[in-house]
């Protein structure tokens, strides 16, 4: 529908000023550095939870080992506390991972982007780069370099590839 649609177009034909100015207070929000990088972060911890709780289904003890014996033989209402309280730790982690890569990768970018006022491929693998350094800086130089060279690789394919022209 023409003259209805709030992504980017900016046309608020057939809206009241209160409707106009609030969409305009919307797409501002969605420019500001500070929202993308609380968007991206919240974003990050529910990908991060529900990837943290696959595979924290996915690797459970066989009887097979003495871990695994020791919980096989616990009544079913235990393994499965034990289980239950397992998967909800290593999903909060992973959700606190996420969080904090989508955080920091999103807000440096958008700072980048806004101190050279312009949007392409080098604002994406710098901030990849100051990311995976500052993820790596606790480990020593030579992790910060490779975490620096890694996100910035991974950061470079993903953006060169969503910004691909469509064949359609």
């Amino acid at each position: 529908m023409p003259g209805r649609g709030l992504g980017g177009g900016g046309d608020t034909a057939g809206m009241s000023v209160q409707e106009q100015a609030m969409v305009k207070n919307m797409q501002a929000a969605m420019e500001s550095c500070p929202a993308k990088t609380v968007i991206a972060g919240g974003m990050g911890f529910a990908l991060g939870g529900a990837f943290g709780l696959f595979m924290s289904s996915m690797s459970y003890d066989t009887p097979l080992t003495a871990q695994g014996q020791q919980l096989a033989d616990l009544p079913l209402r235990e393994q499965l506390r034990r289980g239950f309280k397992d998967m909800g730790s290593r999903s909060f982690s992973s959700a606190k991972n996420f969080a904090l890569v989508g955080a920091i990768f999103s807000g440096t970018e958008c700072c980048i982007e806004g101190f050279r006022a312009k949007n392409d491929l080098k604002n994406g693998i710098a901030a990849g780069c100051i990311t995976g350094g500052a993820l790596g800086a606790k480990a020593g130089p030579q992790a910060a370099a490779l975490g620096c060279a890694g996100f910035a690789a991974f950061s470079a394919a993903i953006d060169y590839y969503m910004r691909m022209p469509s064949d359609g």
